[in-house]
């Protein structure tokens, strides 16, 4: 019998595991044909595992591609809008400052008509919370 090779293990299938002498005799054969079959049972299940890793690789690295350019579109999507939003945020900063300033010289421009919207909305406001 021809051994059966593997990409990484060679076993052959006739027995090379030392005999015993036993008082029986005839047991030593049946025992060497016996290990013969089963090495031959493990190198099949070997090359078979050998051939489904192989046929298996190529559909990981497959797989593997296809996230890559499902996170580099994810990516070159979300970028203009990363880009959209700083603007946004910088526009609303820009907003709030101009407000802050244009309260600020009206206030002074007006102190007295200020005040009295102050208490006016002070007093408007204590009615709703009660």
């Amino acid at each position: 019998m021809e051994p059966v090779t593997s990409s990484s293990n060679t076993f052959p299938t006739t027995s090379s595991a030392p005999t015993t002498s036993s008082s029986g005799g005839g047991n030593d054969g049946a025992v060497n044909r016996a290990a013969a079959g089963l090495h031959g049972a493990v190198n099949r299940a070997a090359s078979a595992a050998d051939v489904a890793a192989g046929n298996v690789k190529p559909a990981i690295d497959r797989a593997a591609q296809l996230a890559h350019q499902a996170v580099d579109k994810a990516a070159a999507v979300a970028a203009p809008t990363a880009d959209w939003m700083s603007h946004q945020g910088d526009s609303l900063k820009a907003t709030q400052q101009k407000i802050a300033a244009d309260a600020a010289h009206y206030v002074g421009a007006h102190p007295w008509k200020s005040l009295s919207f102050a208490l006016a909305a002070g007093f408007v406001i204590s009615r709703f919370v009660r």
